[in-house]
């Protein structure tokens, strides 16, 4: 049986920083207005799936068409028993990827586990060079932590990897409406610590979040933004970064808010996103999801993987385009040669 499919997991868990664009929303927010929508992820939730229910679900994996799972949270690394479940989907045969702020690999023995339990790639977000823009936008929950720790964690898990090649470590950087220049900016900031690759991928806000106007980019950005990722496609500074065909679907996606169909989406063929609590959809774009069907609303609770993902239609043309579509081609077409040892220039 092939195994072609990637499954992106968002396990709920508190995180370090409240970051003023979360697709989590805020804390503060969903207190006063819990969001009802189908499919909107919130930090507060009653109905997440045990533990126990989520580590049954990772042993199926094994011998399923499921090749690649990237951990996403909150904070992966803070939900309890993450490295179980790493140790579970190692265990099935599967590619794991970690989405993490970074900062837990401060913690004792965590960049060490992580080396330990093979895992094949680490993506850690920092979204400016410089400190103190970054951690404007993604403040410290406590006050406490911040733009230095990350980088702290950076270079904890280098050390801990020593002259092993795995796991790959890399930035993931939002780049925002103010600020094109963070696309180069970050490559030469992740050059300086060693990292192995680097994804810039744009911002992805609903038109009526309360910071659309001031960070989503508009048709006016495109020629700032294009330099830029040209200059990143000439000079990557040594890392992987995403071929010029994925370079270029960023900058078509920042001309418009809806461009209608997608060629060839792979969401529901190659692509799935898992909420945490269980529910399962073709990609985690929330007009796929709103759009969804009830007879096509599945969950991973109680379902084996083996089945789950077995009948699955050809790619297809989508027409549910929003700005999230082009920040999940870098984890179906890309990873692969992110992953590889013999991607860096």
């Amino acid at each position: 049986m092939r195994r072609d499919v990637t499954l992106l997991w968002a396990l709920r868990s508190r995180c370090a920083l409240a970051c003023t664009y979360c697709y989590f929303g805020t804390i503060e927010e969903h207190k006063v207005s819990p969001p009802g929508q189908l499919g909107v992820l919130s930090h507060i939730s009653r109905n997440d799936l045990s533990a126990r229910a989520l580590m049954e679900f990772a042993r199926t994996l094994d011998g399923s068409p499921v090749e690649r799972v990237i951990l996403a949270g909150g904070e992966p690394l803070d939900w309890p028993g993450a490295l179980g479940l790493i140790q579970v989907l190692k265990d099935a045969g599967c590619e794991v990827v970690i989405a993490t702020n970074g900062i837990p690999l401060n913690r004792p023995g965590v960049a060490e586990r992580l080396v330990e339990l093979k895992v094949d790639g680490v993506s850690v977000s920092l979204d400016s060079a410089d400190p103190d823009t970054n951690d404007l936008r993604r403040p410290s929950r406590s006050g406490k932590t911040g733009h230095g720790d990350v980088v702290a964690g950076i270079r904890s898990l280098l050390q801990a990897r020593g002259t092993e090649l795995s796991p790959r470590v890399g930035l993931y950087t939002v780049v925002m409406r103010p600020a094109p220049h963070e696309i180069t900016d970050m490559a030469r900031l992740g050059a300086e610590l060693g990292v192995d690759y680097y994804v810039p991928q744009p911002i992805s806000l609903a038109p009526d979040h309360k910071l659309f106007d001031e960070l989503a980019h508009t048709s006016d950005d495109v020629p700032a933004v294009v330099q830029e990722l040209a200059r990143l496609d000439a000079e990557p500074h040594g890392l992987a970064v995403p071929d010029a065909s994925s370079l270029l679907r960023f900058a078509a996606a920042i001309s418009t808010q809806d461009s209608g169909h997608v060629k060839d989406c792979f969401g529901g063929a190659r692509l799935f996103f898992a909420q945490p609590d269980g529910s399962l959809w073709d990609c985690p774009s929330d007009r796929r999801i709103a759009a969804t069907p009830p007879d096509r609303r599945r969950t991973i609770a109680g379902d084996d993987a083996r089945s789950l993902f077995a009948d699955r239609p050809a790619c297809t043309d989508c027409s549910l385009f929003s700005r999230d579509c082009v920040n999940m081609w870098p984890l179906v077409l890309d990873m692969p040669r992110l992953l590889s040892s013999e991607a860096t220039p």
